[in-house]
């Protein structure tokens, strides 16, 4: 009779940007904590909440296995922020810990983590975690997890489990591919493969903008290892890194994971490094002045026959940890005049409240950051009129976010001069339209459009805007691209490019 194969199923997303303040409890209720049977009902949702890859892994194993069961433990996520607070951290990995002990004899365990993940007592909490499934579960049950391809790979994340994927795509579209291809290696595994892996880190540290995957030098590392896929190498992650966790690990990292040969996951691992290497120099970017992109945004306005464009406010990613409020780029268009304007979506939950109090339809004195001042999110008080009220509750419709729920809070839509301006209560960047069509807003009709992103809004408005007409912004911020605005004290020095003359040695194999 053939037994039930029962797999643990659990996870924990952050990003984390040590320069941005703690990502406390409520970060990650807001987003995403579900345990037990609260998973299973929301992997059985259309739109579900949980991260993409654990649905997808779910129906896949479905697909592969009569006879499996996924057991649930714990699965939450934060928007990217700063460090996980060590008290939420440790409270959460010991609610793991204990269902994961309570769960009975296991014969797999999935984790879909982010891996970029700091804490505000250390640097590891995603190693720790795989530490802590290895321990409860043995050296003999398979332990696979993904990752997100801005991970900062640890040597104990990489001993704890047995195979580690990334992501191949950036924009990231690719989560459901991923965490299917994580089920195929786990049946595998039980067919009796062993997985053998090779791991590099590189002295090689970039700013995200120059870490697209459609062009660009990331982009052709990405596809060369997709290209030594073979019957013997069965996962190729080239792992950029998330130079804003500032950490001993970052740095580009090449794992590549074989079926029982370890000399030939060793070689290939070797071949992609030396690549990434001597490409360094290609992972440099140029951005756009505040004065060019709001020039521009003023011919938009005046001359219809100009293509539309969007410009990305990539300081002030939400999605790296930015607080999704600084008002450079703001300020500086309702200054200039400019017309036929989109911008979405900006962070001010005490702006939205004074926005519902003043009613829809009416005018009033917009004041910005009354209750989130800081070092780059400065004040501004503007006239504004409330075009539209919103729960902020949607369902997201391409890109990262496509078939996602999505919970902005309450959200107001205002018109500052030729400025139309989305305002919410949860951070979030702007990566899909949807964030400016639950509005009734057409974005195909505005002449500019500025989203607070760094790189996935690329992907939720290609439909709009090709790569000719994207304009990344050179303001301050949490996310500044320009690496030397941070005190970084605690990456690997020296490294490239903060350090130009950064030297490597391919590593002699045991």
């Amino acid at each position: 009779m053939t037994m039930i194969k029962r797999v643990a199923i659990m996870g924990m997303h952050l990003e984390s940007n040590s320069f941005a303040p703690p990502s406390d409890e409520s970060a990650f209720r807001t987003l995403c904590y579900m345990s037990g049977t609260d998973i299973t009902r929301d992997i059985q949702q259309e739109n579900p909440r949980l991260p993409a890859e654990i649905p997808a892994f779910c129906k896949k194993m479905s697909n592969m296995f009569e006879d499996w069961e996924a057991v649930p433990i714990v699965v939450t996520a934060a928007e990217p922020g700063g460090p996980v607070d060590e008290i939420f951290f440790q409270r959460t990995k010991a609610e793991m810990e204990k269902r994961l002990q309570d769960a009975g004899e296991l014969d797999g365990v999935f984790c879909s983590l982010h891996g970029a993940m700091t804490s505000t007592d250390h640097d590891d909490p995603d190693g720790e975690l795989l530490a802590m499934v290895r321990k409860v579960v043995g050296t003999n049950v398979p332990v696979i997890a993904t990752l997100d391809l801005h991970a900062n790979i640890s040597e104990r994340m990489v001993d704890m489990a047995d195979v580690l994927i990334a992501y191949l795509t950036n924009p990231h579209v690719d989560q459901e591919e991923r965490a299917e291809e994580a089920a195929e290696l786990m049946g595998e595994m039980w067919d009796g493969m062993i997985p053998k892996t090779a791991f590099i880190r590189l002295p090689l540290v970039s700013p995200s903008v120059v870490l697209l995957t459609s062009h660009g030098p990331y982009a052709d590392l990405i596809q060369y290892g997709i290209e030594k896929k073979s019957d013997v190498i069965a996962n190729i992650s080239i792992v950029a890194g998330f130079v804003y966790s500032n950490t001993p690990m970052n740095g580009m990292a090449v794992i590549v994971t074989s079926r029982n040969d370890v000399s030939t996951a060793q070689a290939l691992c070797t071949d992609i490094a030396e690549r990434g290497w001597n490409d360094r120099f290609r992972f440099k970017k140029t951005l756009a002045r505040l004065d060019e992109a709001v020039a521009m945004m003023k011919a938009n306005g005046v001359d219809p026959s100009r293509p539309a464009q969007i410009f990305a406010d990539v300081a002030d990613n939400p999605g790296g940890g930015g607080r999704g409020n600084t008002t450079y780029l703001l300020r500086a268009i309702i200054e200039a005049g400019v017309r036929g304007c989109l911008f979405g979506i900006f962070n001010d939950p005490a702006l939205v409240r004074a926005a519902i109090a003043s009613g829809e339809g009416s005018t009033f004195r917009a004041a910005f950051n009354t209750e989130t001042e800081s070092q780059f999110s400065h004040a501004l008080r503007v006239g504004a009129k409330v075009i539209k009220l919103h729960d902020g509750e949607c369902v997201g419709r391409l890109g990262i976010w496509a078939g996602r729920r999505l919970s902005l809070g309450k959200s107001v839509l205002l018109q500052i001069g030729g400025v139309t301006l989305v305002v919410v209560s949860n951070r979030k960047q702007c990566a899909d339209p949807i964030l400016f069509e639950m509005f009734g807003l057409d974005v195909g009709e505005a002449r500019s459009v500025v989203v607070k992103s760094r790189g996935h809004f690329r992907a939720g408005f290609s439909p709009f805007f090709d790569y000719d007409q994207t304009i990344e912004v050179d303001v301050p911020g949490l996310t500044s691209p320009i690496l030397t605005n941070f005190d970084f004290d605690r990456l690997p020095r020296p490294i490239y490019a903060l350090d130009e003359e950064t030297a490597w040695s391919k590593p002699q194999w045991d």
